[in-house]
């Protein structure tokens, strides 16, 4: 029988447990890679915030653990007779940090290169709106330099449904990041309440990647956008290259909260007690300055979110003593056309507006393609 003595057996173990250590760390630290992606995979335990995996040209991105519901939002009166979409609001309104699946840090080139950026396009897409993403990136949100300047693109997105179905979407959002580079994706929910949490997101994003951008284009993937009228607009303002206030589209002003409980658009007293929003222009589609951007979300740290994320915008604005501005060239609800012998689509409609709301993906793409016709002539427009 062997015998050790009590400090050869203390070392012994010592060294065992750092053998059981260095296998711990291996494991923990192993990562699968392949020619395109790279993950790190690391919890830090003892913070609230965690390295998620990067994918291609990401850099570590840190961001927050998963939020905890408010239960105290129960004893809000009326709290029991609201429908449930609201109640979950109430629940997790004060949540404003979720992980980042995918980034683009060097999108803009960098904060101290992000001025080289005229127009940011900002275009709000759920993961299964990939046909609307496609057809954009061939039509007007092509990045490309425009009159001498430069137009960049980003889609920002949140995740759908759950189990297989939510890691499909998401694998799709991230094949499309390796060829396009182009998305901006978090794992918060994407749902119609969420809108301006995804607005804060991006805006978040922007301070810190994209500061000095001169212009952004706010919209959905569902609209049309003349964005070489749109350089040209902003070209020719006088005395402001970006640095000062901006905010133009479709105005809106003394909307009053909807309270009926069955609209999508509903709005309760407990989520808005004042009876009118203040100005706003509709979400739709919107120009703004990078200063403006940059206002709002600074604006935003201290008013609480509110599922509406243009009418919130327009709370922002008020906060921060500005106002938005109507252009007539911005058409969010569309283009009120009662003449029959009109067609509707017809490309001299469009080709001098700046944004129309709303367009299915082949209409959009055969638009862009007529508007774009050098044999394209019009000489009707007086009989509309």
């Amino acid at each position: 029988m062997f015998r050790f003595s009590k400090k050869k057996l203390n070392r012994a173990i010592h060294y065992l447990e750092l053998g059981v250590l260095g296998l711990f760390l291996i494991y923990f630290f192993k990562g699968s890679s392949d020619s395109k992606t790279d993950y790190l995979k690391l919890d830090v335990t003892k913070s609230s915030r965690t390295i998620k995996p990067l994918t291609k040209n990401n850099s570590p991105t840190f961001s927050w653990t998963k939020c905890q519901q408010n239960i105290s939002a129960a004893n809000i009166t009326g709290f029991s007779s609201l429908p449930e979409r609201v109640q979950d609001f109430l629940y997790y309104r004060h949540c404003r940090h979720f992980p980042m699946l995918l980034d683009l840090p060097d999108k803009c080139g960098g904060p101290e290169k992000s001025a080289d950026v005229f127009l940011l396009l900002v275009i709000k897409s759920s993961p299964v709106n990939y046909d609307r993403r496609e057809v954009l990136r061939k039509t007007w949100a092509k990045e490309r330099l425009e009159n001498g300047v430069w137009i960049r693109r980003l889609f920002i997105s949140g995740t759908m449904d759950s189990g297989y179905e939510k890691e499909r979407l998401n694998k799709l959002l991230e094949m499309e990041q390796r060829e396009y580079n182009d998305i901006l994706q978090w794992d918060f929910n994407e749902s119609f309440y969420n809108l301006t949490l995804k607005q804060i997101l991006f805006l978040e994003w922007m301070e810190r990647n994209c500061p000095n951008a001169r212009f952004l284009l706010n919209g959905d993937d569902d609209v049309f956008a003349n964005t070489e009228n749109m350089v040209l607009y902003l070209q020719s303002l006088e005395d402001n290259d970006g640095s000062k206030h901006l905010f133009i589209g479709n105005l809106n002003i003394n909307m009053e909260p909807i309270r009926t409980p069955g609209s999508k658009y509903f709005v309760p007293v407990q989520l808005h007690e004042s009876n009118v929003f203040p100005p706003y222009c509709s979400g739709g589609g919107f120009l703004l300055s990078g200063y403006t951007a940059l206002v709002i979300y600074n604006m935003s740290q201290s008013i609480t979110l509110l599922p509406i994320d243009d009418a919130y915008m327009g709370m922002c604005l008020g906060k921060a003593g500005l106002h938005p501005s109507s252009h007539i060239g911005v058409k969010a609800a569309g283009l009120d056309i009662s003449s029959i012998r009109i067609d509707t689509h017809d490309p001299c409609l469009y080709k001098d507006l700046l944004l129309v709301h709303k367009f299915p993906p082949s209409h959009m793409y055969l638009l862009w393609q007529r508007i774009h016709d050098p044999s394209l002539t019009c000489d009707y427009k007086e009989k509309l």
